[in-house]
């Protein structure tokens, strides 16, 4: 279908780019409904995505998300253009990848991702049509001019904000931002704007806007340093102070000093996750699955995401009407897991058919760990007692979510074994490949979970005296769901030509947890 004629209306007002967002009226809100269809800005929300950036605390949120691109012609088809949420004083603080056409109607349409972060939400603006921005006789003609910073729609009478930063990144030497009717040029972390208001220079001490250091700057013989108060951690651009974020499988935690947050209480998304008081920092302890945590795949990660909030504690005397529900403190928290794992485990073959031993198994940081079963039914693994198994007996093994979270689902894109526990051997034998079963030996059982995936195959051992040890290897691929268009949702696909270099470049990059050491006692 053509999606000028098949698209979701957004029309809430509050999407508006003139709607201030006031916390003493409600909660920020999040475009978690958003989930890759065709969308039309109606009504009051306005009638297009605005091209500039928009301050943060507007379209009814916290950090609203604008269009970092000029609309497209109506003969330019189905265009590619980022989308990017401004927050803390960075207009393109977290992007994404949207897709627009423009209609016959004079309209616009928008293929919308969901947003992997809260609070996001996809902003509307109402454009001038021939009104102070527009000159000449116009309406009802094709002779309307429109002021500078602005160009003529494709319906010849309204007045689009001009993208100057598609120019030659509008002349500015390394950051261009658009903003309505003008744009500005900025610099990277410990760059300064020279006086052209164009090119950017070094900052070559702490007496030059503190170094570009976020907190304190210290000089010393060599130059000069960035450093953080008590509590705080530097980021990777070694001049930015951040709280600390401790993420774990099952678990994150944020821990904030008490000097920071004062007089301050400290709650999640859901009010009812507070932080606790040590004495010297507030911790906030939650889970992937607790406290409103949004958790979504991003292009080759599962981000996990939660916003900090403080405000003043309220007091048995006060109202709860006069600022005590302005917010006083955002601290966005996210946490970011590879989408692809390769995880592994191993076992002995013995030739004469005497018992052999599977190994201890090895689990990754975040999702899945590789278990092995005592029987079809995959509900009791090995855990401290080892198996004894023979050659040709049923091997029942399994991936298994170490925590389980709705909207996602896996795929066991490859299983191989290897005689070691290097992932890089040379001889390799494939039981799935490409999301196919490879072996005709191997069985695959269905599982409730979306999740995990179960598999049966008879024990087996590499050719050669010297290969007493067998180590499995399984590439698993989340994505989110549902999902026609992802990768786990295509399932088996085999390729044209085989990659011998593991993963396209491009994809997800895969984390290799290996089993091991071993050891086994044999009989001569």
């Amino acid at each position: 279908l053509d999606p000028c004629s098949a698209y979701i209306s957004l029309n809430e007002p509050w999407r508006n780019t003139d709607h201030q967002f006031d916390e003493s009226r409600g909660s920020p809100l999040c475009d978690n409904s958003v989930d890759g269809e065709w969308y039309r800005f109606t009504g009051m929300a306005g009638d297009a995505m605005p091209t500039f950036c928009i301050p943060e605390n507007r379209c009814g949120t916290h950090a609203p998300v604008w269009l970092n691109g000029s609309h497209p012609l109506e003969g330019d088809g189905i265009v590619q253009r980022q989308a990017c949420a401004s927050f803390n004083g960075n207009c393109c603080l977290w992007n994404t990848t949207v897709e627009v056409k423009s209609c016959p109607g004079g309209y616009y349409v928008y293929r919308l991702t969901k947003p992997s972060v809260c609070f996001h939400v996809y902003c509307g603006h109402f454009y001038d049509i021939c009104d102070e921005d527009c000159h000449g006789s116009c309406l009802g003609t094709s002779e309307c001019t429109c002021a500078p910073g602005t160009v003529l729609g494709p319906d010849r009478q309204t007045c689009f904000d001009e993208n100057e930063c598609e120019q030659n990144n509008g002349g500015c030497s390394e950051i261009c931002v658009n903003l309505k009717n003008s744009y500005r040029c900025e610099c990277g972390v410990g760059r300064v704007l020279r006086s052209d208001g164009k090119t950017c220079e070094d900052i070559e001490g702490c007496h030059n806007n503190n170094g570009g250091c976020s907190h304190s700057c210290l000089t010393s013989e060599r130059g000069y340093q960035c450093e953080c108060p008590r509590g705080l951690v530097l980021s990777e651009d070694n001049h930015t102070c951040q709280v600390p974020v401790f993420c774990k499988s099952n678990t994150i935690e944020v821990s904030i000093p008490r000097d920071l947050v004062g007089g301050l209480e400290l709650f999640l998304t859901n009010t009812s996750c507070r932080g606790v008081s040590n004495g010297t920092h507030v911790n906030i302890l939650f889970s992937l699955k607790t406290c409103g945590t949004v958790v979504d795949v991003v292009n080759d990660k599962i981000v996990a995401s939660n916003l900090v909030t403080g405000l003043p504690k309220q007091t048995p005397g006060s109202s709860g009407d006069i600022i005590i529900r302005t917010s006083k403190l955002l601290i966005p928290v996210t946490c970011e897991f590879p989408r692809l794992y390769t995880i592994s485990e191993g076992y002995v073959p013995n030739l004469r058919n005497t018992p052999l031993e599977i190994m201890s198994r090895s689990h990754g940081i975040f999702p899945f760990t590789l278990e092995i079963f005592k029987d079809h039914e995959f509900e009791e693994p090995y855990r401290e007692a080892l198996p004894t198994l023979k050659l040709r007996d049923s091997l029942y093994f399994g991936i298994e979510p170490l925590v389980h979270v709705n909207g996602l689902e896996s795929l066991v894109e490859s299983c191989f074994a290897t005689p070691t526990s290097k992932i890089d051997e040379i001889m390799k034998y494939y039981l799935i490949q490409d999301g196919c079963v490879s072996d005709d030996s191997v069985k695959q059982y269905t599982s409730r979970d979306h999740l995990a995936k179960h598999f049966q195959v008879p024990v087996f051992k590499f050719v050669g005296k010297d290969h007493k040890e067998v180590f499995l290897h399984c590439r698993v691929l989340v994505c989110g769901m549902p999902d026609e268009r992802s990768r786990c949702a295509q399932g088996c696909h085999r390729r044209v030509r085989r990659e011998t270099g593991g993963e396209d470049a491009s994809g997800p990059q895969s984390q290799v947890l290996t089993g091991g050491p071993i050891s086994i006692d044999w009989e001569d």
